[in-house]
């Protein structure tokens, strides 16, 4: 088993790493192009509204709903049932979808009142701010209807990984990169608003990611035509797991969402530092933790279909001790390199070194929590694969009003910064009640062998940090330095931590053994 699942997780891992790689390239070309003002703010808040939707509606509650069902259906051999409730799911959602994409470019003026508070009323009161309103609002009217394509591209997705082609799904959003990254550079510069091209450049991409996805379903035999199917068995199951996983994952999103709202009221370029950080911090995330996951979520339900526990929880310690391994160095790599990594990635065209000195404090603050954001990436599906969605609401919204009054503390006194303190607290809050949760159910429980795993690891981080300070010149120097010198120090700076981190982890004991799916 954990050799399969290794090899699945590499090869989800390898292409999440072509998207991320990309989605780093859309970053440093949108940066070059806008770097860290008004009309940054007002693309990403205008992106980060249907994005929000979408893992609402698709990679979130459905695919976590649906993915179980959907095993239980193919476990059972009939496919032609099994096409039937892909035909009668994907057309009930559609409806939805359509009807709630239509909603938000009619009402996008409201949405955009609502989650970008501090410019309306700006607007209302002739403010400084008031035109990011209006222009909020007619970039928001064309990326909602993103959220049409990438609902069915997360339920292509889901489809294709439950039948083990794991793949197509990871390479997807490729597509999405390039297509942002041509707008950027062929249309967006022509345009006397440049974000409107970056958002045309969004639903292209999502047109192109759907249509690139059929031919594999069809290939696959699941290409069904969509149904209206509201009282359909399947879809009924379906409903009764994803309304409680509609609230837990809203949770992790609408904590996104109010960080966007205060922000509103902050300098100008708080929400784009925030997100050029969140954007360092999701590389290793996507690479790793949620590559992890996608591969563990349909092993641990096909666990529970079996009626196999042992194997379940050693799954589960598998994953557990996978993302520490790698999270370890990614978490610390990025806080001890904030600095030389954004100025490296986006110090050039409109992206200032003061952007650059913003930038760094909140990723240095995000990166505290990227380890507990891949542990919650494992540790979530050990309920959803049980096909119980209720007690990650529970502990979502625990987690969820504990960021929203740390917000407000840590925004009072540390403005943008504190929203990144924030969002990484919450973080370890909502890891440790998912832990805790599985440990009373009997589920899982982190063993001795795993422990001492973790504790070799962090001692190891811990001297990879130490040697990366020793060699790190400092930051003020980088800036007399021409591009390629900046490249050249900062890979050779990567490249020597992970080389201590290998041998330290080696020395202290650490064996490619303790990746095996085996209990103490």
């Amino acid at each position: 088993m954990s050799r399969r699942l290794l090899k699945s997780g590499m090869i989800v891992s390898a292409m999440t790493l072509i998207s991320r790689v990309l989605g780093l390239v859309r970053d440093v070309v949108v940066a070059n192009l806008m770097g860290a003002g008004a009309s940054a703010d007002v693309f990403f808040f205008a992106n980060k509204i249907p994005n929000f939707l979408r893992r609402l509606f698709a990679e979130g509650a459905f695919s976590q709903a649906f993915v179980p069902v959907l095993t239980e259906y193919h476990a059972s051999g009939d496919m032609t049932k099994t096409r039937d409730l892909i035909a009668k799911a994907s057309g009930t959602l559609g409806v939805i979808v359509s009807v709630v994409t239509l909603l938000g470019v009619l009402g996008s003026s409201v949405v955009t009142a609502i989650f970008g508070a501090g410019w309306f009323i700006d607007w209302l009161h002739g403010g400084p701010a008031a035109y990011k309103f209006e222009l909020a609002s007619l970039v928001l009217k064309i990326t909602f209807p993103y959220l049409w394509f990438i609902t069915f591209v997360a339920l292509s997705g889901a489809i294709l990984n439950t039948m083990g082609r794991f793949a197509v799904s990871s390479f997807t959003p490729v597509f999405l990169n390039v297509m942002i990254i041509s707008c950027a550079l062929f249309v967006a510069p022509h345009m006397a608003q440049p974000e409107i091209g970056l958002a045309i450049g969004v639903l292209a991409g999502g047109l192109v990611q759907f249509v690139f996805q059929l031919p594999f379903l069809l290939k696959a035999g699941m290409l069904a035509r969509p149904q209206w199917g509201w009282n359909d068995p399947g879809v009924k199951k379906i409903r009764t797991l994803m309304i409680p996983a509609l609230f837990g994952v809203s949770v992790s999103q609408i904590n996104l969402l109010f960080d966007t709202f205060i922000a509103s009221f902050l300098q100008t370029g708080s929400i784009s530092w925030l997100y050029y950080s969140d954007r360092l911090l999701e590389f290793p995330l996507g690479l790793f933790g949620i590559a992890i996951a996608t591969v563990i979520l349909p092993a641990l339900s096909r666990k529970h279909v079996d009626a196999e526990p042992l194997g379940f929880s050693q799954t589960m310690d598998w994953g557990v001790r996978m993302v520490t391994l790698l999270g370890v160095p990614a978490m610390l790599g990025l806080m001890v390199l904030a600095k030389p990594m954004i100025m490296v990635l986006f110090m050039r065209g409109s992206f200032a070194p003061e952007d650059v000195h913003q930038a760094s404090l909140s990723l240095l603050a995000y990166a505290g929590g990227l380890l507990n954001f891949m542990l919650i990436k494992i540790l979530a599906p050990g309920y959803y694969s049980r096909q119980d969605t209720k007690t990650p609401v529970r502990y979502g919204i625990i987690a969820m009003i504990s960021n929203m009054v740390l917000n407000a503390i840590f925004a009072y006194f540390y403005g943008y910064i504190g929203l990144a303190i924030a969002t990484a607290s919450s973080a370890f809050i909502n890891m440790a009640l998912l832990y805790q949760g599985l440990h009373k159910q009997g589920v899982y429980k982190v063993t001795r062998k795993t422990i001492i795993f973790m504790v070799r690891l962090f001692l190891a981080g811990g001297m990879m940090v130490a040697a990366v300070l020793w060699a790190l010149d400092d930051t003020a120097v980088w800036l007399t330095w021409s591009f390629v010198q900046r490249v050249v120090m900062l890979l050779s700076l990567i490249a020597g931590g992970a080389c201590v981190y290998i041998v330290a982890s080696l020395l202290l004991g650490v064996r490619l053994k303790d990746l095996k799916t085996t209990t103490d």
